[in-house]
């Protein structure tokens, strides 16, 4: 992915293609792309009919789904090489890397960014915690100067956490 994002974009900064690459290639945009791929699908196919109902869940999994592209990834790179494999990879993320290129995706570094600027900072809180250990949902909230500017759910605390930077953000680019 850093060899076809430079060569797209030999005029970026080391610093913007770092964060395009960084997401490109971040666990919840590779179980994107694997779903994309129907790769969990392809893989409870090949399994035995008495584990159908556990790979089933392991195959919606997101973590699982990321781990199952990256290996399906190595394994393609280690039969057939990197020039072989390079167009198709970039082909399957290429939404990704628009989406990279074009949006953004790390609030948090965005935000934090922002505020190094004027010399202020954020603190994440953890609001709730709620569901079971296998469906957990984060509650968080972007706190800058002690008032709540954002407040975002997940089901992780990085993402809730993303998602309370994004509100944070909005509010901060505002108009007045």
């Amino acid at each position: 992915m850093a060899h076809a994002l430079f060569a797209r974009h030999p005029d970026f900064t080391e610093g913007r293609l770092a964060k395009v690459r960084s997401h490109v290639v971040s666990r919840a945009t590779c179980a994107e792309v694997a779903r994309e791929l129907d790769l969990g699908r392809r893989l409870v196919e090949r399994v035995p009919a008495h584990l159908d109902e556990e790979f089933e869940r392991l195959a919606q999994n997101r973590n699982v789904l990321a781990a199952v592209i990256e290996a399906a990834l190595g394994a393609l790179f280690l039969q057939h090489g990197f020039a072989a494999i390079e167009n198709a990879v970039v082909a399957a993320f290429s939404e990704q890397i628009e989406e990279a290129l074009t949006t953004r995706v790390d609030h948090k570094t965005d935000l934090q960014e922002l505020l190094a600027r004027s010399g202020r900072h954020v603190t994440y809180v953890e609001v709730s915690v709620d569901g079971p250990p296998h469906e957990r949902s984060f509650t968080c909230a972007a706190v800058i100067d002690g008032e709540e500017l954002g407040r975002g759910a997940g089901h992780t605390k990085k993402a809730a956490e993303q998602e309370a930077a994004r509100e944070a953000l909005a509010k901060l680019d505002a108009p007045g």
